[in-house]
């Protein structure tokens, strides 16, 4: 081997901060890439519908609901909801938790004939 050789080897050993240099660039990156992946996410998930309940089930209980951008806030009165109306349809509540909505259309409510005679009886 050479001087020159072995003179090379030795200059890799001048400045033990040079690693901790690069190790503050390698994060600096990660801290980029971070903030830039929360961008992204905020800025999709403004576009969103979203519905929440607050105090489900107490007089307090409120519903917001996320749509577009905008937010609509529902209180509840604290009371049960009383008051006239007629049957608009009918809801099932399947096995695997979802409720099905099937409106009446073009049919009497139910209790639109109690003061009639059914036809059936004598």
């Amino acid at each position: 081997m050479s001087l020159r050789h072995l003179n090379v080897l030795a200059e890799d050993d001048d400045d033990p901060m040079l690693s901790a240099v690069n190790l503050v660039d390698v994060f600096l990156v990660l801290v980029v890439a971070l903030l830039t992946a929360v961008a992204v996410q905020t800025q999709t998930s403004a576009h969103e519908s979203v519905t929440i309940i607050r105090n489900p089930g107490q007089p307090d209980m409120e519903v917001v609901v996320r749509e577009q951008g905008k937010e609509v806030r529902f209180k509840g009165a604290g009371s049960a909801a009383q008051g006239q109306g007629v049957r608009a349809g009918v809801a099932y509540k399947l096995e695997d938790g979802n409720i099905v909505y099937i409106p009446e259309t073009g049919v009497a409510p139910a209790d639109a004939g109690a003061g009639a005679a059914d036809p059936a009886k004598p």
